[in-house]
């Protein structure tokens, strides 16, 4: 049986309701992202928000996502992103969010939630510890298909100011898929745009916030005339997938 899971990332949330990035109200604009997923795609069988979900580092915002969060129904997962404070997020969201690298069951896949984040920096990184567990988990568990799940973009995905930001060694995470063929997936945030590519069995996914939109291809900073969105993948116990994006 197919497993479907919605992303939603780069929320920016915070502790005034009615605050404004980069034109947008970042919780309204998030509160109508998950009433379009509740009008499509509901109910999920999971949830990933993958970082940057608040924006000025205040517990009230934490809360305020702990709270809808709670009210879904289904299995949440959160990872953080160079704007969070990981320590409130574990503390007012979910506890082990924190954690470098986590697997949760999902059907016949594994989820693995690795944490890029580099304290005092906006570009990504994963750390030597980070690394060997994930390695540690696909060769122990090699006729599970894997999902992984981070911040950063691993790759440069063409727009230099941007890929100032990626994962510093995000080679060392490709090197991995290219050896562990039951990693399938590879899904981000951070970027604020759609990305879809192909690399051998491995599907390298990001997906646009749920707030403002940066253009893809840009030098410099951009930012998009696009709506807000999020993901949906249906992951089949063949380690086969489909995937796509919603916008308002």
């Amino acid at each position: 049986m197919a497993q479907r899971i919605l992303q939603f990332t780069d929320l920016h949330l915070y502790a005034d309701p009615k605050r404004q990035l980069l034109g947008e109200c970042t919780r309204d604009r998030f509160e109508e992202v998950l009433a379009l997923a509740q009008a499509t795609d509901w109910p999920p069988d999971a949830i990933l928000f993958t970082g940057d979900l608040v924006h000025d580092e205040r517990p009230e915002a934490y809360r305020y996502l702990r709270q809808r969060i709670e009210s879904l129904g289904c299995p949440c997962y959160c990872i953080p992103g160079n704007h969070d404070r990981a320590d409130l997020l574990a503390a007012e969201v979910e506890p082990g969010s924190d954690r470098d690298c986590r697997v949760e069951r999902l059907g016949a896949w594994d989820l693995i939630l690795l944490d890029s984040t580099r304290p005092g920096s906006e570009a990504g990184q994963l750390q030597p510890r980070t690394l060997s567990a994930l390695e540690q988990h696909l060769q122990s568990a090699h006729q599970r298909p894997a999902l992984v799940a981070l911040h950063h973009q691993p790759i440069p995905i063409g727009s230099r100011w941007l890929d100032t930001m990626q994962v510093e060694n995000g080679q060392d995470l490709i090197t991995l898929a290219e050896r562990y063929q039951q990693l399938k997936v590879i899904l981000w945030g951070h970027v604020h745009q759609a990305f879809d590519r192909q690399l051998d069995q491995v599907r390298l996914l990001a997906t646009p916030s749920t707030c403002s939109q940066f253009t893809p291809g840009s030098d410099d900073f951009a930012q998009d005339s696009l709506l807000p969105g999020y993901r949906w993948l249906e992951l089949a116990s063949d380690g086969s997938l489909r995937t796509g994006i919603e916008r308002l």
